[in-house]
């Protein structure tokens, strides 16, 4: 099984994600494509993950390696059939990539927050045992507001109506953020666009506050992800 993970800010990686590929025995190929690397022939790879960053689907004048990853995300997806996770901006790209549509959220979302399955997300089969409401970590200022033909939403909340679809039976968006771990908070409050939002949202003191919320539910959120990420080895066996 090989894995192609692709980053855009280098503290923005699969976190406990790689928890559970090492416990596995399994690698990975990690490209940070904000650092200028390429995407490789994409023949090899059995499952593309795709995570979060400060960037948006739209800026690709000032990231045109956007566009060669949005092709990319299209041929794994779309021509190859090949599973597929994307987390956040990974969500969003997913999305615009095989035809949606993202812009700024009305409203932002940044912190501990629940989630509701749709009808279609009690079916699904990567969804079916989380938990509902489940809790997430959430940290976006864009979102999807169309979804592409041939999606279904599975996960959804007031501000955002798209928080999770899944594309054919193999391609995955989150807009919320399973990968968390104990140092996730840190990691991301130090980039300064992530800290500017932090602080808008909740106020002077966030960072603290906002570890202490994901901590509490720590065990919930990493049970979650194993849900997943078994999910998606199994259909890539």
């Amino acid at each position: 099984m090989k894995i192609l993970v692709l980053q855009h800010v280098v503290s923005e990686h699969p976190g406990v994600l790689r928890d559970f590929l090492r416990e596995d025995g399994l690698s990975w190929d990690t490209i940070e494509l904000d650092e200028g690397q390429e995407i490789p022939d994409l023949e090899p790879y059995d499952l593309m993950i795709v995570m979060g960053g400060p960037q948006d689907v739209w800026e690709e004048d000032q990231y045109p390696w956007m566009r060669t990853e949005k092709a990319a995300i299209r041929t794994f997806v779309m021509d190859m059939r090949r599973p597929y996770l994307g987390v956040c901006l990974g969500h969003q790209l997913l999305a615009d990539a095989i035809g949606g549509k993202v812009g700024p959220a009305k409203t932002p979302e940044i912190g501990v927050l629940t989630i509701s399955k749709t009808e279609q997300g009690n079916l699904d089969p990567m969804f079916q045992d989380i938990s509902d409401p489940m809790l997430a970590l959430q940290w976006h200022s864009a979102e999807v507001i169309e979804i592409p033909r041939g999606t279904t939403v599975v996960a959804s909340t007031e501000a955002c109506p798209i928080q999770s679809f899944r594309y054919g039976e193999h391609a995955y968006g989150l807009q919320f953020h399973v990968e968390v771990t104990k140092d996730t908070v840190s990691e991301w409050a130090s980039i300064p666009a992530y800290a500017v939002a932090l602080e808008k949202a909740l106020g002077a003191g966030a960072v603290q506050r906002l570890e202490e919320n994901v901590n509490a539910a720590l065990p919930q959120f990493n049970r979650d992800a194993r849900t997943i990420y078994d999910y998606l080895r199994s259909v890539c066996s």
